[in-house]
């Protein structure tokens, strides 16, 4: 039946063979996969994720511009989740993705996952993700953490440290807990880096 079809369509195996070597063909059966964005030095780390301590691998996230802050469910930063969760509606189409890190470095975080996850995600919506509890300063600090603070020179005084780190996997700057997430200085930053 196929020999018949190809006879009807004035196709014969030797023009079938002789289709595939034009040289458009041959480019494009010879030409190799896009490769995969390489993944920075700084994302080549993995982190539990907070709702199911799932491995979650930060190169998933390189080309993008990324927003690294540290986070407490009872601190007086705390509401800055709304304003970083609007930033991640506002500007996840564009390339930024924010990244959560539970932090009890200065005793203002719950021992449990599924309290921290209740309030990030039902009192403040949050979408953006969160991983697992871990230290964030000192000389215990998770490697992301203790990169982050090498390179920059400043590790986290307080809960709601942000780090902005560009599509090239480069630290852009560093911002303190008091700017806010909807900060005329964070903002620009992070727009001029999309």
């Amino acid at each position: 039946m196929l020999k018949s079809t190809l006879l009807f369509l004035g196709l014969t195996a030797a023009s079938l063979s002789a289709m595939a070597q034009t040289p458009a063909v041959a480019a494009r059966a010879a030409a190799p996969a896009a490769a995969p964005a390489s993944c920075p030095a700084l994302l080549h780390q993995n982190f539990k994720r907070l709702q199911d301590e799932a491995p979650q691998d930060l190169c998933q996230y390189a080309g993008k511009v990324v927003l690294v802050v540290n986070t407490a469910s009872y601190c007086g930063y705390t509401k800055q989740y709304e304003g970083l969760e609007k930033l991640n509606a506002k500007y996840g189409a564009r390339g930024l993705v924010v990244l959560g890190f539970p932090s009890n470095d200065f005793k203002q975080e719950s021992s449990n996952a599924k309290e921290i996850a209740d309030l990030c995600y039902n009192t403040y919506g949050v979408k953006f993700p969160m991983f697992s509890t871990s230290v964030v300063s000192g000389p215990n600090a998770n490697p992301l953490h203790a990169s982050l603070a090498k390179l920059t020179g400043k590790e986290p005084k307080w809960n709601f440290t942000k780090y902005l780190i560009g599509r090239d996997g480069k630290v852009i700057e560093h911002f303190p807990s008091k700017v806010a997430p909807e900060d005329p200085a964070l903002v620009s930053k992070i727009e001029a880096a999309l």
